[in-house]
């Protein structure tokens, strides 16, 4: 049965990415059903001036930011340290965050740009703020991933493109890493009234892929003419956060509000496990202090 109790009403809601693109209407369709909602992006510039444009818009004065680059693994444990500092409970977390990348870039941590933006950021937040989450029960994890998986593939034995390179393929294997640790996610939650669900917004008019330059810095703005306006691209993430009609469904893949099936190698437990191991092994090495002797 569904609870028709559910709503995001005076809920706490974070929102990644937040400042542009889908999940910027995401944050402001949540703030005007009366969310309290906090934005996470890069610039304290660009958050400033979203935050006061979305409780303009709404109405809703119950609208934070925080600033963080969630590309870097000291980024995302700035901004889970920050919502700490201020709030004891979560009840939506929406993993939003995410890019494209024409030119394979390393991030301080060492880590290819796309792997740790798309998925190292989504993993390492959420195992920061889960106790929040299930203390907060019932509440919702939103992972924010794109039909692109279907083509991707993991590929353990280069996870980082070290030896081959190509940004449709990083692009993919990250969609698909969101999938296998959205359900990987929802096994472990299972029974502790806290959801996880991925999604495709569908291909988007944005601002995404225009911050590369080359051939894909043409493409990408021409290809967005024939894409859905952000507001359409946001219904299911505003859906997964808020409707009462999906209240206790988890481990699903949805487009246009609707669970679909993901790929066949979404399904794959070993490979969701693997990527759940490796993917802790990554955060805690970024994360682990340089000895004295590891440094001489």
């Amino acid at each position: 049965m569904v609870d028709t109790s559910w709503s995001v009403k005076d809920k706490i809601v974070l929102v990644t990415g937040a400042t542009n693109g889908i999940g910027k209407v995401t944050a402001l369709r949540l703030a005007e059903q009366g969310a309290h909602v906090v934005i996470v992006s890069r610039s304290a510039q660009k958050c400033a001036a979203v935050s006061d444009e979305i409780r303009a818009q709404s109405g809703n004065l119950k609208v934070e930011w925080i600033a963080a680059d969630l590309a870097t693994l000291a980024g995302v444990e700035e901004a889970a340290a920050e919502f700490r500092a201020r709030h004891q409970q979560l009840h939506v977390l929406i993993n939003n965050a995410g890019g494209v990348f024409a030119d394979r870039i390393e991030t301080v941590d060492g880590y290819e740009m796309t792997f740790a933006l798309n998925h190292l950021s989504y993993f390492r937040l959420t195992q920061l703020l889960r106790d929040l989450l299930l203390a907060s029960a019932p509440a919702r994890i939103v992972n924010v991933s794109s039909d692109a998986h279907y083509g991707g593939a993991m590929n353990f034995d280069d996870l980082m493109g070290a030896r081959k390179y190509s940004s449709w393929g990083a692009y993919s294997q990250s969609k698909l890493a969101n999938v296998l640790f959205t359900y990987a996610l929802a096994r472990q939650l299972e029974g502790a009234g806290v959801t996880a669900n991925a999604l495709h917004p569908g291909f988007v008019a944005t601002g995404f892929g225009r911050n590369n330059g080359g051939l894909m810095g043409m493409v990408m703005p021409l290809a967005q003419l024939f894409a859905i306006k952000p507001d359409k691209g946001a219904e299911t993430s505003v859906f997964l956060a808020a409707s009462p009609t999906v209240a206790g469904v988890s481990g699903k893949y949805f487009a246009n509000c609707k669970p679909k099936a993901s790929s066949r190698a979404s399904y794959d437990v070993a490979a969701q496990d693997r990527l759940w191991a490796i993917s802790e092994e990554l955060v805690q090495r970024a994360a682990a202090p340089v000895t004295a002797s590891a440094a001489a």
